[in-house]
């Protein structure tokens, strides 16, 4: 399920939108009904904790990556505290007096500088305190542009996806669903469907992913399957070509070691050599019928 940014229900954005209003009712000489309402909504109250937390981001930037990651760490957990029915009754409410002084349109016409922030730190807040499974796509994108803002520089989305993946990992196993879910996608920019074979990594994948020396055990068992069939089918084939590329895929076939960790390159790749034996027995039926 996909989180939908509101402008509407965005903490940060309600209470910037409302201070730039105050300053417009100040500069047209007439009494500003903003001052009232943020003074109401924003004074010892959900929203006004709420709202910490989106002041807190902006105390930081030019940060190390760690230091960035550190924060948001610290944000999503301190969301956590928050009483989310009272702090949804309070947005309602905040809307509802808006919407009862001001031009909606007009009022939330305005461009802000770091819009783009305020949207991923209220999408993260969203996912990270919902009962429902997230697309974990949204989650990598809208942690790397936060880390973009706080650091002021390029992150690499890998390495955003990857500390998300072992945030999952040391979670409850009903979560587990989104490291499938990111599993999944990766595997899926490249091939469309998924044979049985294809399942059951990831079924033991899900499994066994808190369980890293049954992991690895795993792999290596797949790895060494898929060898003896390429193997045996290597020994009926006839075509000297076939023969060249099954072995060539034989020697790709990397067992771990005792001393290396199963990472979710491995997993991928043993998705992709199920894709390459079904593509040779395919190739193989098929030169078979044709002689």
């Amino acid at each position: 399920m996909n989180i939908k940014h509101s402008k509407y229900k965005n903490t940060g954005i309600l209470f910037e939108l409302l201070v730039r209003q105050i300053t417009a009712d100040t500069l047209s000489g007439t009494e500003s009904k903003a001052a009232n309402i943020l003074k109401k909504y924003f004074t010892k109250t959900e929203l006004g904790r709420e709202y910490k937390l989106y002041e807190g981001l902006f105390k930081y930037v030019n940060v190390s990556e760690t230091k960035a990651d550190m924060v948001i760490t610290t944000l999503i957990e301190s969301s956590k505290q928050l009483n989310r029915s009272a702090l949804k009754r309070q947005k309602y409410n905040l809307i509802k007096e808006i919407k009862a002084n001001y031009n909606v349109e007009d009022f939330f016409k305005t461009k802000l500088p770091n819009y783009k922030a305020q949207a991923a730190l209220y999408t993260l807040l969203e996912v990270y305190n919902s009962e429902n499974l997230s697309n974990p796509t949204q989650i990598i994108e809208n942690k790397t542009a936060l880390l973009e803002h706080l650091t002021q520089s390029a992150i690499d989305k890998n390495e955003v996806q990857n500390s998300i993946l072992e945030e999952f990992r040391n979670q409850d196993k009903d979560i587990r669903i989104l490291t499938y879910k990111v599993l999944l996608e990766k595997f899926n920019d490249k091939y469309a469907d998924l044979n049985e074979n294809q399942k059951m990594v990831l079924k033991e994948f899900i499994n066994s992913v808190d369980n890293t020396p049954k992991l690895k055990d795993f792999y290596n068992t797949k790895i060494n399957e898929i060898k003896a069939y390429l193997n045996k089918l290597n020994a009926s084939v006839t075509d000297k070509a076939i023969q060249i590329k099954i072995n060539e895929v034989i020697n790709i076939l990397p067992s771990l070691g005792k001393n290396d960790k199963t990472s979710d390159d491995n997993l991928v790749n043993l998705l992709q050599y199920y894709q390459l034996v079904e593509e040779l027995e395919t190739i193989a039926k098929w030169v078979k019928k044709t002689k």
